[in-house]
C-alpha cells in the first residue's frame, strides 16, 4: 500500500518506533516560525496517490492543532489520497459541559476542528469524562489504543511485586485491567472530604501492600497535585516509596518536581508526549491499529469534498 508517515518535529522519537514497527516510510514534514511568529510549514515529499499519516503528541495544542492543519490541508493540494491524524495525547476532552457561564465546551468544538482536516483519528488513552467513547464526540472513524498492555508488560519485566494503586475512583476500572494483565494485586485510594480544606485519602486495606512495592498509575499528570498528596498519604500509612507511572506526561510548569519532591522513588511515563520521563512506548500497540485504518483508507473512496467529511448538523 502506498502510505507514508510525517511528524512534527516533537514527536520524531515515536515516528521512528512506529516506523518500524507498522512497516511504513517516514517522509521529511518541516516546521519553522518567522520573526513574526507565523508558522510555515513544508513537506519534502512526494504525496500524490498516497495516504498519509500526520503524528503530533499535541502537548502544545494551539500551536501544534494550526500546523497540523495547515499540512493535511497542504498534503491533500499536493494529491495525497487520504489524510489521518496520529494524536497520542489528545488535547481538549476535559471541558464537556458548560461549568460557568459563558465557557466554550471544547471537546466537541474540538473533534469537529479536526474532522475539518482528517478522515480518521487515532490516539491513546483519551481523558474522557462524561463522554463514554470517541464515536460520541467524532463523525470520522476514531480509534483508541488503550496503553494496559504495554504497562502490564513493564510491570511483569520491572516490578512483578508490585501493588498497583489508582489515584482515584475514576481510575478504577483501567487500573483494574493493568492489574489482571500484569498479575498483581491493586486497590483504589479513598478520598474523604471532612471540610472545604480538609481531604483524607487512604488505602482500603494497607495490609495488602506488605511485602509488595506500592505502584501508583495513572492517566495524565497536569498540574501534579493529585499524585503528590497520594504519595504523601500513602508515606503517613507507612507504606514504602512507590513508583509512579503516567500515560500523558503533561508535567505543567514544576509539576514533576512537585511529584518528586512528595517522595516517589521513580517517575515513568508512556512516551505519547516526548519527555526525560518516557520508559514505555505504546508503538508496538499504535502499529496494527494504524495498519487497518491504512487498510480501511485504501478500500474506500477518497471523502467527496475534498476530505471534508459532513458535520454532525450536515449530516
Amino acid at each position: 500500500m502506498n502510505t507514508l508517515l510525517l511528524a512534527l518535529p516533537d514527536a520524531h522519537a515515536l515516528a521512528d518506533a512506529l516506523s518500524r514497527e507498522a512497516g511504513v516510510p517516514i517522509g521529511t514534514l518541516g516546521w519553522r516560525h518567522f520573526p513574526d511568529g507565523e508558522s510555515l510549514v513544508t513537506i519534502d515529499e512526494n504525496v500524490q496517490g498516497k495516504h498519509i499519516a500526520l503524528l503530533s503528541s499535541l502537548r502544545e495544542p494551539d500551536a501544534q492543532a494550526l500546523a497540523l492543519r495547515f499540512a493535511a490541508a497542504t498534503a491533500r493540494e499536493l494529491g495525497a489520497r487520504s489524510v489521518g491524524l496520529i494524536a497520542p495525547y489528545l488535547a481538549y476532552m476535559r471541558q464537556d459541559r458548560r461549568f460557568h457561564p459563558g465557557e466554550a465546551i471544547s471537546a466537541p468544538l474540538f473533534a469537529r476542528f479536526l474532522e475539518e482536516s482528517f478522515d480518521w483519528l487515532l490516539t491513546v488513552d483519551p481523558h474522557l469524562h462524561r463522554n463514554p467513547s470517541l464515536d460520541v464526540l467524532f463523525d470520522i472513524p476514531a480509534v483508541n489504543v488503550p496503553a494496559a498492555p504495554a504497562i502490564a508488560d513493564w510491570l511483569s519485566r520491572e516490578c512483578p511485586d508490585a501493588l498497583l494503586i489508582g489515584p482515584d475512583s475514576e481510575s478504577a476500572q483501567w487500573v483494574a485491567e493493568i492489574a489482571e494483565r500484569a498479575g498483581v494485586p491493586h486497590q483504589v485510594l479513598n478520598k474523604r472530604r471532612l471540610g472545604d480544606r480538609d481531604v483524607r485519602i487512604s488505602l482500603p486495606d494497607p495490609s495488602r501492600a506488605s511485602g509488595r512495592r506500592p505502584v501508583i498509575v495513572d492517566d495524565i499528570a497536569a498540574s501534579g497535585e493529585t499524585l503528590a498528596e497520594a504519595i504523601r498519604q500513602l508515606a503517613a500509612q507507612g507504606l514504602a516509596a512507590p513508583i509512579v507511572i503516567v500515560i500523558h506526561a503533561v508535567f505543567a510548569s514544576d509539576a514533576l518536581q512537585r511529584i518528586e519532591r512528595a517522595g516517589a522513588e521513580r517517575v515513568l511515563s508512556c512516551d505519547t508526549i516526548p519527555h526525560p520521563s518516557n520508559a514505555i512506548t505504546i508503538a508496538p500497540l499504535l502499529a496494527p491499529a494504524l495498519r487497518d485504518l491504512f487498510a480501511g483508507q485504501h478500500a474506500t473512496t477518497d471523502h467527496p469534498v475534498a476530505g471534508k467529511p459532513a458535520s454532525r448538523s450536515q449530516a
